[in-house]
């Protein structure tokens, strides 16, 4: 046994506390030190890992195979990865857990929506690629110099109020595509409409009066084709507009907002 004198007992206990708070300090750098890189090993591990096909898997799982994922990739945000599925996105984290399902990316430093530009992006399309304008019931007004395509229903309310603006739209030609899906007669009254010796008269008349053609529209027309290529381009309702540049447009549009979007997305426009 080793002997210990009273000033031994008296210093020892000090000593013992300090090595003792020094030693926790060191443990607890330690442990933080460990925690660090392992956290750090973990996101490096994830961002080494490509979570696209476990996104796709859990995305398609939640929806019960009805509606195929077409497209992921990466947003601004860290972690957070767009998910398109038909013509919307929803956003999901690299767990592919967790999901956004309804929500709006906003930048707010540029106050820009990215998640209605990502969609206009993604609907754009080729106007002289996509479109087989032989197909369309073509009208010109004045030199025709500007240029649309719309896709119509003959029962659609929204596609009367439009075609009463572009009619009187100045130096436009504009490109219909039939398209019958509001109604179970939509189809019988494209088919008359195309079977007209006018089709230019016979469609305004029918969509502005609701005047229906005097045949019988047993001709020989490309509505399954029509019909075809508005599910190809993802049109999902009517009237939906192409202009020039390819910008999709649903819904109607006053003579006042058709001339802006003219103007911005003809040739030589901003868009």
């Amino acid at each position: 046994m080793i002997p210990i004198d009273r000033e031994t007992r008296l210093v020892r206990p000090a000593q013992s506390r300090l090595a003792a708070r020094t030693l926790g300090a060191l443990l607890s750098v330690a442990v933080v030190t460990v925690l660090m890189l392992a956290v750090l090993g973990s996101s490096a591990a994830q961002a080494q890992r490509d979570p696209t096909q476990a996104i796709r898997e859990a995305v398609e799982k939640w929806l019960k195979g009805r509606y195929p994922v077409e497209t992921i990739r990466r947003t601004p945000l860290d972690n957070l990865y767009e998910v398109q599925i038909g013509t919307d996105l929803i956003y999901v984290d690299q767990t592919a857990r967790y999901a956004f399902i309804e929500g709006q990316m906003v930048d707010l430093r540029d106050n820009k929506n990215l998640t209605q530009g990502r969609i206009e992006e993604l609907l754009r399309i080729d106007f002289k690629k996509d479109l087989p304008l032989e197909l369309a019931i073509k009208q010109v007004n004045g030199t025709g110099k500007r240029v649309l395509a719309v896709f119509e229903d003959p029962n659609c309310t929204y596609c009367r109020k439009l075609r009463r603006e572009l009619v009187n739209v100045k130096d436009l030609t504009i490109y219909t595509f039939a398209f019958p899906i509001l109604a179970p007669d939509s189809e019988t009254k494209s088919r008359q409409a195309l079977c007209a010796k006018d089709r230019v008269t016979a469609w305004n008349e029918l969509m502005i009066s609701g005047k229906v053609p005097d045949n019988d529209g047993s001709c020989a027309t490309a509505i399954d084709k029509l019909s075809e290529l508005g599910r190809k381009l993802k049109v999902t309702g009517t009237p939906t507009i192409f202009f020039a540049n390819g910008k999709r447009v649903p819904g109607a549009l006053s003579i006042q907002q058709l001339e802006q979007a003219l103007r911005e997305n003809s040739p030589g426009g901003p868009g």
